[in-house]
């Protein structure tokens, strides 16, 4: 069988901020300013992270879906672009080899979107195919690493995944109620990419990828499209279900492989959020150390959905370890899971 494996990455970033100056210039205002989202967001893990719209100068709370949409698809091309490009190059590719290139965002859409203007400006063969994952929220990297690598080994052709998300066009309208200011404290934006190359002599293998939806919570978290942009539902509950669920969610994956998670040496946890990462390694039993890649993201960048996992993975991977489990969780209440294997 052709094996698929992670040859090059790519991560673009717009202007970043500093969380403090977030709150001391905007976000006391834009919540009911009381020590209860004060608290939210100094105690949210994270230092600084970025944003194509910066609510210090631009309040755009008020905008309609329509003008946030048409901002999507100007802020997204560049930084979509940036990540992509770096990722062939780190692979040493260019986007006429691809033969698949898959576009992951639940923050903006278009038609034609991402994936056909991308594949131009960067000169993609006529017979690339394309394909658009959307509205999978913080999980989608991990299907979409499927996705490529399914490509790959039917097709024998290199495959690229690119995540794009910019949570800052949804900046909601004030006053933020609790809920809307645990997911205004951590959200980010991004760009992160990786090529996939079949039978690759250096790199990282996608082994395999296992999920578990828990509908009986499917409205724990949620995303919905209103008429000022995309609006977050994220419930206190979320960690406590993530911890339930995670540990056989996890070994499953490993089980079928025969290994366990003492043999896993390196980690890449999606941070939902700081609550997440601490309920996930008491789960998992692991180490602050095997979630340190996780917690640093988090407190450089904040969670920038989909993007995220990819870019903890750049991390990770560049110690080449041996084996390597990812995870990522969003609506549904859903839970992915890859195993990744260094070649």
């Amino acid at each position: 069988m052709v094996n698929a494996v992670i040859a090059g990455f790519g991560v673009a970033t717009p202007p970043t901020f500093e969380q403090t100056a977030l709150w001391n210039d905007f976000f006391v205002s834009h919540t009911d300013g009381s020590e209860r989202a004060k608290k939210i967001f100094h105690n949210a893990g994270v230092d600084t992270r970025h944003g194509v719209i910066n609510p210090l100068t631009e309040d755009i709370s008020r905008w309609t879906t329509g003008q946030r949409m048409a901002r999507y698809e100007t802020e997204s091309l560049s930084l979509g672009e940036s990540a992509l490009a770096q990722a062939l190059d780190n692979a040493g590719l260019s986007a006429r080899d691809l033969g698949l290139l898959t576009v992951v965002s639940c923050t903006g859409y278009a038609t034609p979107g991402l994936d056909i203007t991308l594949a131009a400006r960067l000169g993609a063969a006529t017979d690339t195919q394309r394909m658009v994952i959307g509205h999978m929220g913080c999980y989608a990297a991990i299907p979409g690493l499927r996705a490529v690598a399914d490509h790959v080994r039917v097709s024998g052709r290199p495959a690229a995944l690119l995540c794009v998300e910019l949570t800052s066009l949804h900046l909601q309208p004030a006053p933020l109620d609790t809920e809307q200011a645990v997911a205004h404290a951590l959200f980010s934006d991004a760009a992160a990419a990786v090529v996939v190359l079949p039978d690759a002599t250096g790199g990282t293998e996608i082994v395999d990828v296992t999920s578990r939806t828990d509908t009986s919570h499917a409205e724990a978290m949620t995303w919905h499209v209103t008429d000022t942009g995309f609006r977050m539902g994220l419930s206190s509950r979320v960690p406590l279900v993530l911890a339930r669920q995670l540990p056989d969610t996890v070994t499953g994956l490993l089980n079928r492989h025969e290994l366990d998670i003492a043999d896993i040496e390196a980690w890449a946890v999606h941070p939902g959020g700081r609550r997440i990462l601490d309920v996930a390694e008491k789960a998992l039993a692991l180490t602050p150390e095997d979630l340190h890649p996780s917690r640093e993201v988090l407190r450089q960048h904040g969670n920038c959905s989909s993007a995220t996992i990819l870019m903890i993975l750049r991390e990770v991977l560049a110690d080449r370890p041996a084996e390597t489990v990812a995870c990522a969780f969003g609506p549904g209440l859903t839970l992915y899971s890859a195993l990744l294997r260094s070649v």
